[in-house]
């Protein structure tokens, strides 16, 4: 007797159509024209006309645009950095508190500590722009005795103040994940380990610190990826030329002013289509680390 086979399962294909083509029409499909984009160049006729990586090779040798690049991709690591020694050290302390039994009203501060991350990015630079300026900021911190300077003038400090602006904004997506995953873990595990004298800080790392890592390179991806695709805060705060001295350029901002243009820059379609190729690329790069190095890591650990 012939063994059966199973029909296809078309009702998962009806339920995944309509995502899939929303998300093809509008990520998939720029996504590859914009890379095709980047291969073509005006002629003097104004034609766009293929030119393979040319574009590539002028955006990182070219006198006029390889130090714009080279700075942006810069302050991008910068910018990603503060936020991975930062942002993510704060947010895994604080689930780590916001999980415990012990603590009273643990839903109103995940509440509090959630809040900034659905308010509009641009009203969260307006206001910080305000706290911060030597002029409205100064009746806050006189008080305090606090004279902080023009923090946001300063090409030494801009950048390092808008990041941990960043960092209060969206330091609430990753402790949310930190406190699933903690939340997650067996209470007999805790219990056990308690009962053989480990401390609070043995639990945390040895018990539920291993036990996350799963989470953390998720979280640690995700902030990779969201950093290297910042500009809207640098925007809002800044302006499309990073003020000072392009000091707060990132790959976004120096991305928005190739493209469309900006005063009496003209935009290029195509240059700003390769330094949105080079994005993909080392975001690209930077998911595959993950994917090939720390999550075969971890697959081998659990198994």
């Amino acid at each position: 007797m012939k063994p059966t086979r199973k029909p296809f399962p078309w009702h998962i294909v009806v339920f995944l159509a309509p995502a899939l083509l929303i998300y093809t029409a509008f990520m998939i499909f720029p996504l590859v024209d914009s890379l095709r984009l980047s291969l073509f160049a005006p002629n003097s006729a104004g034609q766009e006309v293929f030119v393979g990586l040319s574009n590539y090779t002028r955006l990182f040798t070219d006198e006029l645009w390889a130090p714009r690049l080279w700075g942006a991709l810069r302050n991008n690591f910068v910018f990603f950095l503060i936020h991975m020694l930062v942002q993510n050290p704060i947010a895994l302390f604080l689930a780590s508190l916001l999980s415990s039994r012990f603590i009273r009203g643990r839903s109103i501060y995940r509440t509090l500590i959630f809040t900034p991350t659905v308010l509009s990015v641009v009203l969260i630079g307006f206001i910080w722009k305000l706290i911060l300026s030597p002029l409205w900021g100064r009746s806050l911190f006189q008080p305090l005795g606090i004279n902080p300077g023009p923090l946001l003038g300063l090409p030494e400090t801009a950048l390092p103040a808008i990041s941990l602006i960043s960092v209060w904004q969206w330091v609430g997506v990753p402790m949310m994940l930190f406190l699933a995953a903690l939340i997650g873990i067996s209470d007999e595990i805790i219990e056990a380990a308690r009962v053989d004298g480990a401390t609070g800080w043995d639990v945390f790392w040895r018990i539920k610190l291993p036990l996350i890592m799963p989470t953390v390179g998720i979280v640690a991806v995700l902030t990779f990826v969201g950093n290297f695709n910042a500009f809207d805060l640098v925007y809002t705060m800044q302006g499309a030329l990073a003020s000072p001295e392009f000091s707060t350029d990132l790959l976004g901002t120096l991305f928005y002013r190739t493209f469309f243009g900006f005063q009496l820059q003209l935009g290029s379609p195509t240059m700003g289509a390769t330094v949105a190729g080079v994005m993909f690329l080392i975001i690209l790069a930077g998911v595959l680390f993950y994917l090939y190095v720390f999550q075969r890591r971890l697959l081998r650990v659990e198994n």
